[in-house]
């Protein structure tokens, strides 16, 4: 059986509830040169049952590890793989019918690495959201993305489909970092190939759920931080310096405003770093304003 051009990998821990809609959306992809791969994380729930209905499918390869944490369920997967594309999805998540269909068009082209797209956000119950990304650092790019992508990550995980030879050349998700794996890999990859993107949503994004990983703030702010210093330190030339500060302002920027609903002096400790660091920006001025406010009506209550 010839190798299939697009490898689908699919990680899974405790998603049970969700699996089926992720593997059935993938079955009802207009493209059909694939296979699929899904790598369990030592799930406790029902989720070696739920795959059952899917063993007899052919290109169909079922992993149990041991829980040993995304990133290496994602690596684990890339090395099974033997597509020349690497297409992730989230056990949670969804994608539309002609998702594959209008990415891989896109890899005609030898210096795109990566193409992605738009996402439609859903509950718990998969009931659409209200939800929009209006911050223009979240917006989507193309072409030589390093720049833009410093500021924040805008590609949603489950579009993304990769170019295999971009993990033999900048490396797999780095297994030490327990949350920002994806950005991390999209600033390697950003500075040796380009980045494509389909303007419709072709997801369905899973947001606010029970064991949702990105719930838990502090260790994705010491992961962000590890991210950006690390590639600042190795990849110092894909990047001006005053763009790096600009970042790190707009990093702190948003810790104050996340910490003014919680800690005073942590908001401010931060809108002070973010003006250090760019003192171009009204935001962080208003933010410390905004602090002296509220220790003012606390004062007087």
């Amino acid at each position: 059986m010839a190798a299939p051009n697009v490898s689908i990998i699919i990680t899974c821990y405790n998603y049970g509830k969700y699996l089926s809609g992720a593997i059935d959306s993938v079955l009802w992809q207009t493209y059909n040169d694939y296979e699929i791969i899904v790598i369990d994380d030592g799930s406790t729930d029902n989720t070696a049952e739920v795959i059952k209905k899917y063993s007899h499918l052919k290109r169909f390869n079922y992993i149990r590890q041991v829980n040993g944490g995304q990133s290496k369920a994602k690596n684990i997967g890339i090395k099974n793989a033997a597509g020349k594309y690497i297409a992730f999805l989230d056990a949670d998540d969804m994608w539309e019918k002609d998702k594959l269909k209008k990415q891989i068009p896109f890899f005609l082209s030898d210096s795109v690495g990566v193409v992605y797209s738009r996402a439609r956000y859903i509950d718990g119950d998969g009931r659409d959201l209200d939800y929009s990304l209006s911050c223009k650092y979240l917006q989507p790019s193309r072409g030589k993305v390093t720049e833009k992508l410093i500021m924040d990550n805008f590609i949603p995980f489950s579009s993304s489909v990769v170019r295999r030879e971009c993990f033999e050349r900048l490396g797999f998700f780095d297994e030490s970092l327990k949350m920002g794996i994806d950005w991390d890999l999209w600033l390697r990859i950003s500075t040796l190939y380009e980045f494509e993107f389909i303007v419709q949503p072709l997801i369905l994004c899973r947001m606010g759920h029970k064991g949702q990983m990105s719930k838990n703030k502090r260790e994705r702010q010491r992961c962000s931080d590890r991210i950006m210093i690390s590639f600042a330190s190795r990849y110092k030339k894909y990047i001006k310096k005053n763009i790096l500060r600009h970042a790190w302002a707009y990093t702190y920027s948003n810790r104050g405003a996340y910490y003014l609903n919680y800690s005073s002096q942590e908001a401010l400790s931060y809108f002070w770093r973010s003006i250090i660091k760019w003192p171009f920006s009204l935001r962080p001025f208003i933010g410390i304003l905004k602090v002296i406010r509220k220790k003012t009506i606390e004062a007087f209550n």
